[in-house]
């Protein structure tokens, strides 16, 4: 069965920085290109970066410039490295496939608050 689970979340004070796992099983996972996506309270999830097969990662506009995708295949575990948190950037963070879609796993919750 693929499992997904991601950790890493907290509380940080708006500034902070985090750095977001995700491991993964049940897949060829050096395969698939792999997402971050994330759901604040009462909004849809929305994506927030993608890692490809080879590493090239692409962010949000929402994130751009303040976080880091990137992924270790020995390890079936993909990071987000998030800088210069923000209120915003409170939300569940999951990750998933790219393109194919495997059930949801376990998130992690990240919370910005002073």
């Amino acid at each position: 069965d693929v499992q997904l689970q991601a950790f890493g979340g907290g509380l940080v004070q708006p500034g902070g920085s985090l750095r977001l796992s995700c491991a993964a099983s049940g897949f060829t996972f050096s395969r698939y290109a792999m997402s971050w996506v994330r759901q604040a309270p009462g909004k849809q999830r929305e994506w927030v970066a993608s890692v490809s097969i080879t590493g090239h990662g692409d962010y949000a506009d929402s994130v751009k410039d303040r976080a880091t995708v990137s992924r270790d295949n020995a390890k079936n575990t993909i990071y987000l490295q998030m800088n210069n948190l923000k209120p915003e950037d409170t939300a569940v963070y999951y990750c998933n496939g790219l393109y194919a879609k495997f059930s949801w796993g376990q998130g992690t919750v990240v919370t910005v608050s002073s």
